[in-house]
């Protein structure tokens, strides 16, 4: 006797591994652990600076298809909002150097000129510092910033229940002082930054447009310490 197809069970999917908070989690999490192992681990900023850039871009990679769609509109927005935010970040973070001792950088900061002995290294770790300020970073911070941390604030047990991009003054603020956390010396200038393009996110509803002002004041950063050998803004 042939068994009729609709009295099997289906099978349920198999549950993931990898649960959504911590698909955004991980990311920054391998990104700050290398932060934290080149400054008390051996092997030195350059070999940690390779580790966290291909590992966070991997796991960013992995994980693509967990994370909400981004929208790219807006992003000519985006790109003016990177220069603003890179024209407030030199100025405003050289007037507090200038007159307050606390935002000093650490005197012990990483100088590519003086570690490598080489044209050849020394270029091939500048397009690293690059590659990963402008293409990995942007990408990392903003979808755990301003797309899961936020909405995390906004619904704290199912943060996909909050809208990208959904207005409240305590997740602008909250975002911006958190993302401030991990920038150092840089931590004021952070804040006024994160509030910039927390801003551009409200009124555009773009995680594509942050993703681009991100990357935008990441390569004229660069571009400026490169020209000027601020290297302490590195």
């Amino acid at each position: 006797m042939t068994q009729n197809p609709l009295d099997y069970e289906p099978i349920p999917p198999r549950p993931s591994r990898i649960s959504d908070d911590m698909a955004y989690i991980l990311p920054m999490g391998i990104f700050l652990f290398f932060i934290f192992a080149q400054g008390h681990l051996p092997g030195g900023v350059p070999l940690y600076y390779l580790l966290r850039t291909v590992g966070t871009a991997a796991a960013l990679l992995l994980l693509w298809n967990r994370y909400t769609k981004i929208r790219w509109n807006a992003l000519w927005l985006g790109a003016i909002v990177g220069i603003v935010g890179t024209v407030q970040w030199i100025g405003m973070q050289l007037w507090l150097q200038n007159h307050f001792p606390i935002f000093q950088p650490a005197p012990d900061f990483f100088n590519p000129q003086e570690h490598f002995h080489s044209r050849e290294t020394f270029y091939a770790f500048v397009a690293l510092r690059l590659s990963g300020a402008v293409l990995v970073v942007p990408v990392m911070e903003e979808l755990f910033w301003r797309d899961y941390l936020w909405r995390q604030l906004l619904a704290p047990n199912n943060f996909k229940l909050a809208a990208v991009g959904e207005w409240s003054p305590m997740a602008l603020l909250a975002v911006s002082g958190a993302f401030a956390t991990v920038h150092g010396n840089w931590a004021l200038t952070a804040v006024f930054w994160g509030l910039m393009v927390g801003l551009l996110l409200v009124y555009t509803k773009s995680l594509g447009a942050c993703i681009v002002a991100h990357a935008t004041t990441n390569l004229l950063l660069g571009l400026w310490v490169l020209k000027y050998h601020q290297w302490s803004f590195w």
